[in-house]
């Protein structure tokens, strides 16, 4: 019954959605000024439910910054050895080889390779603030890149604030850390200053005059995006359709500043777009995620929100009431929602509040299997109209229950 005008014509350049998935929740997510710093316990638990959703690689954090991240690095990391073996896991460090040797003496415990994200600034701004050379970057990455190669970790060399970056100078930091021995490359919207075009533009002209045309057509790109502009999860799409193969996130997209691209919306959409990740547990990590640090789900968040698939007005109550009545649960589930509920464990919604006409009073009667005698729908209807909310269930039971001859006295 749908057209999707979201499916090329051609179906043959149609996109290929299946894309790896890099969670970032423990390390980029934890850098939000307004969240509370997870107890171990927490981080792990969310790990666990990141392997569940088949995330395939996640941070453990930054061991340099101190004895307690590496502390913890080092539990998190023997941790999922055991409860998450299929993630794949790593730490950020700088490029600077005092942050990388922590981590290869956590490699080295769990004997396990634990991947080095060694982020660098790559746009002029950056090294006009912080007075670098071109020779003095370049020469740190190399370094870096090295020592972390000869301790037999896996490296991807994370170009910070690519999308403002010069063509020639990321293909200058590249190419020095990939003769190195990095095995990824991740392009960063550091400051979520892209537009979808731009992170595609930006993926196309790495993956073509970076890569392919050096001789590196086997190094995987990742995209990692901040929401600065409201628009990181449109640009992590856009990467991913550009060529990008893995995508960082967060989380409900928790986040210095404006925060990450959100991993869950990430899934949702992935999960729209064909991918068969199973999202069971999508609504725990979210909740778990939310508690752990300190952070409230707003009521009209995508999908694990009290509101997504919550319905007050009257016109969309009716129709979603019909479907149901009809006993069509799939007609009813998308009349009026672009995202079915019941793909991720959740239900239509109808409430009765000032925008609702009979149906949402009749639906809320049926669901509760309660008469619908027309006195009722009336003298609860006129109530709801006359309200500044939608009413709760408590309210509505006592207008149903309610004796009118005791409300004209």
């Amino acid at each position: 019954m749908i057209h999707d005008w979201n499916t090329p014509a051609d179906r043959s350049s149609a996109p290929v959605w299946r894309v790896e998935l890099n969670d970032e929740t423990l390390r980029d997510g934890l850098q939000s000024p307004s969240v509370r710093q997870p107890t171990l316990a927490e981080r792990m638990r969310l790990l666990e439910l990141m392997d569940r959703l088949g995330v395939d690689a996640a941070s453990i954090g930054m061991p340099a910054t101190g004895a307690v991240a590496k502390r913890i690095a080092l539990e998190l990391a023997r941790f999922a050895g055991e409860a998450a073996p299929r993630l794949r896991l790593h730490c950020a460090a700088r490029t600077v080889v005092a942050d990388i040797r922590p981590i290869a003496d956590i490699s080295q415990a769990v004997g396990r390779p634990v991947e080095v994200m060694a982020f660098i600034g790559s746009s002029p701004l950056r090294m006009r603030a912080e007075g670098w050379s071109p020779s003095r970057v370049e020469r740190a990455v190399r370094q870096a890149v090295h020592f972390a190669v000869a301790e037999g970790l896996p490296v991807c060399l994370v170009t910070e604030d690519s999308t403002r970056a010069r063509p020639q100078w990321l293909r200058r930091l590249c190419h020095a850390a990939l003769e190195e021995g990095a095995t990824r490359i991740c392009l960063c919207d550091t400051v979520g200053h892209a537009i979808p075009y731009g992170a595609a533009a930006l993926v196309r002209h790495v993956r073509r005059e970076v890569l392919d045309a050096a001789g590196f057509a086997h190094v995987p790109i990742d995209w990692h995006g901040h929401d600065d502009r409201g628009l990181a999860l449109a640009n992590a799409l856009a990467a991913i359709e550009a060529g990008a193969s893995r995508v960082h996130g967060t989380a409900l997209g928790i986040g210095e500043r404006c925060g990450n691209v959100a991993m869950d919306q990430l899934l949702v959409n992935l999960r729209l777009l064909g991918d068969g990740r199973d999202l069971a547990a999508l609504g725990e990590y979210c909740a778990t995620a939310a508690a752990a640090c300190g952070r409230a789900i707003p009521p009209d968040y995508p999908v694990v929100g009290r509101d997504a698939f919550r319905t007050a007005t009257g016109v969309h109550a009716a129709a979603v009431a019909k479907a149901e009545l009809a006993g069509d649960t799939r007609l009813a589930d998308l009349v009026y929602s672009g995202v079915p509920a019941s793909d991720f464990g959740r239900g239509q919604q109808i409430g009765v509040g000032p925008a609702s006409g009979r149906w949402n009073v009749l639906s809320w009667l049926r669901r509760h299997g309660l008469p619908a005698d027309p006195p009722v729908v009336e003298r609860v209807l006129a109530a709801a109209r006359a309200s500044t909310h939608v009413l709760t269930d408590r309210e509505l039971a006592g207008l149903v229950t309610a004796d009118p001859a005791a409300q004209s006295r």
